[in-house]
């Protein structure tokens, strides 16, 4: 792995990195902080426009995260550099956005292989050189999204779970729609592994009985035609799955609404991941 830079933070170091997928078939890039005296892996997944420096630079995690002996994964969003048509429609939340699965439609079936990348390859890879064995998982938006259908999706490989203003319910709404449809065709089922509300419903028992954390704002724009919290909310109380489900009056999409919460979620994974 290349090392692009690094600084000094709270008593530890944030690297940045670049390194080869084999997974991706392309360069790959990450953050990660590492505090003095790191306990567990904390990997956060962000959204659409964000890269491997969003939540890095923004979130203010670094602190609680020293103090607390949380290492913090953050990687890329999505494949870069592919060349393929129609890639630079991911701002308009189309096809071109990892949204942290595995595609299985040309053109994007080569490249598109978020959920192998992280799960088979990036994961494995921090672990090993750092020596961490538990693992918490958390995100937001789209890597809300990712936080909850890959926790669901690979049971007992995260040890904990939350996520700010997911996109709880994908089928339900246009940005998923219209990822699924471009990544995976029209079976329906094959979304259906995918959309985080469908796969709680499957469970028969709660796979995190220490809780699940999620934050949403209510000022958040996107809240009513695109994330559908309520759908979780309900697919959770389902299957006896302990929700917090917190909404916050006045809060929007952004970085600002995740820096005001993050030490709740911190502290969250901290409570899991050291029991």
């Amino acid at each position: 792995m290349e090392l692009l830079s690094e600084h000094r933070c709270f008593g530890g170091t944030q690297r940045f990195h670049r390194h080869e997928s084999a997974e991706l078939g392309l360069a790959a890039r990450f953050s990660l902080f590492l505090p003095p005296r790191p306990k567990a892996l904390l990997v956060f997944l962000a959204g659409l426009t964000c890269t491997e420096e969003t939540f890095t630079m923004k979130a203010g995690a670094q602190r609680l995260a020293s103090e607390l002996g949380l290492a913090l994964l953050m990687p890329d969003t999505s494949p870069r550099g592919a060349n393929v048509p129609g890639e630079a429609d991911a701002w308009d939340f189309g096809v071109g956005a990892g949204f942290y699965l595995d595609a299985t439609r040309e053109p994007w079936a080569p490249h598109w292989r978020m959920e192998s990348y992280l799960l088979h390859e990036l994961i494995p890879r921090v672990q090993r050189e750092t020596g961490l064995e538990r693992v918490g998982l958390f995100g937001h938006s789209m890597g809300g999204h990712g936080a909850l259908t890959l926790a669901l999706r690979h049971p007992g490989r995260f040890q904990s779970l939350s996520a700010f203003a997911p996109i709880a319910a994908p089928m339900r709404c246009p940005w998923g729609r219209k990822a699924f449809a471009g990544y995976l065709g029209e079976d329906r089922a094959a979304w259906a592994a995918h959309d985080a509300s469908e796969l709680m419903k499957g469970r028969h028992t709660p796979p995190y009985p220490g809780g699940i954390l999620i934050d949403q704002g209510l000022a958040d724009k996107f809240l009513a035609e695109q994330l559908h919290p309520e759908a979780f909310e309900a697919a959770c109380a389902t299957v006896g799955q302990p929700l917090t489900l917190r909404r916050h009056a006045g809060y929007d999409h952004g970085y600002y609404f995740i820096a005001s919460f993050i030490d709740d979620h911190l502290r969250h994974h901290a409570s899991q991941l050291f029991a």
